[in-house]
């Protein structure tokens, strides 16, 4: 049996952050995530797909710092570095099939993006590293809560938790607004236009898929490209240089082809068709990577909802509150969607979190 001060659900960015608070304030949480690891939509792999400390972001990949102080502190805090994203060179141009992409001068210019040195999961592991290991459950999906006598009852859709009670005078859910309505029922129920709130609240990256193609080296760069690119043919995009700190050559675009339309395809046949696109636009090196590695977030249940699949908006900001209710006071929503600045983003998973957490502590 566990019986904590704060449950939060979730560990991405915003679940970590807001455990982080509550450790550095000596408020007691335990942290359930559904997953088998920690990030949530950070995710940074090697060439295999495997979780890597130098790999390639199949989740968020840059950070803004003068544009989103919070979450360049909380770099500075954890001790990380940061590189500018590869800009120099030209760009490319795909308009159509039946004509060559068209290099433009200088297109490639720089625009502050940054991007972590071993990639974005280093903020996951320098958050949890700072975590009492006994407070954070993986393989945890709470799948329902229960709130009577001021005491919240969690139950889990299985896991080592299925048998076991665990109840919380708080909960905090850094889970995304829409995926919480989905996956986690509310007793007593929730008002119903709060929870249509919810569904109403697009979740960032669950309608969108990478393409990553590892190459030997960054050859584009030889031939005085940035490794940018932008298609009206696709099935990419949008192309950038993907390149680790450490070298390890790579290309990697967003996908244009709709969620529902790639339900119908086979992997293998749209990273082909990626890879014939590449070797297009950077010429017939491209068309030899040594491995290639495919995340369609529409197809993670533990990111997107069906609602998901058909839209590609990005949260903004809201007025109306996020909890009503006899919950109100009791439940805290802290995903990156509920970001007053800047929703979904992973600086408003930081301030989210953060704001939570201030706002929590000044009332304990």
């Amino acid at each position: 049996m566990i019986t904590t001060t704060v449950a939060i659900l979730g560990g991405g960015l915003a679940g970590l952050t807001a455990a982080r608070g509550l450790h550095q304030r000596g408020i007691p949480f335990h942290l359930f995530e559904a997953r088998d690891r920690l990030g949530g939509r950070i995710l940074t792999v090697d060439e295999a797909g495997r979780p890597d400390a130098d790999g390639f972001d199949l989740g968020p990949s840059w950070f803004w710092p003068h544009a989103q102080p919070e979450l360049a502190r909380l770099v500075a805090e954890l001790g990380l570095s940061a590189m500018a994203q590869h800009a120099a060179g030209d760009m490319m141009f795909e308009r159509r099939l039946d004509e060559p992409a068209q290099r433009s001068g200088g297109g490639g210019q720089d625009q502050g993006s940054m991007r972590l040195v071993g990639g974005t999961g280093a903020l996951v592991r320098g958050l949890a590293a700072g975590l009492p290991a006994e407070c954070i459950h993986l393989t945890a999906p709470v799948a329902a809560m229960h709130l009577a006598e001021g005491q919240i009852t969690l139950s889990f859709a299985g896991g080592r938790f299925s048998s076991e009670t665990v109840t919380a005078a708080h909960v905090i859910s850094a889970l995304p607004p829409r995926l919480m309505a989905d996956s986690v029922g509310l007793t007593p129920a929730m008002d119903a236009a709060t929870v249509a709130g919810w569904r109403a609240t697009p979740t960032w990256m669950a309608p969108h898929a990478k393409v990553f193609a590892v190459y030997d080296r960054p050859f584009w760069r030889d031939a005085g490209l940035s490794g940018m690119a932008q298609s009206l043919v696709g099935p990419l995009v949008e192309i950038h240089d993907a390149t680790t700190a450490s070298g390890r050559a790579a290309l990697f675009g967003f996908v244009g082809v709709p969620a529902r339309a790639r339900a119908t395809l086979a992997a293998d046949d749209l990273i082909r068709a990626a890879v014939d696109q590449l070797a297009r636009v950077f010429g017939p090196e491209a068309a030899t990577p040594r491995a290639t590695v495919l995340k369609d977030w529409a197809t993670d249940p533990f990111t997107a909802t069906r609602a998901d699949s058909g839209e590609t908006a990005h949260p903004t900001p809201r007025d109306a509150p996020w909890v009503t209710g006899a919950w109100e006071g009791r439940l805290h929503l802290a995903g990156s969607e509920t970001s007053r600045t800047e929703p979904g983003y992973l600086a408003g998973a930081v301030e989210a979190a953060r704001r939570v957490v201030d706002a929590f502590a000044s009332r304990a």
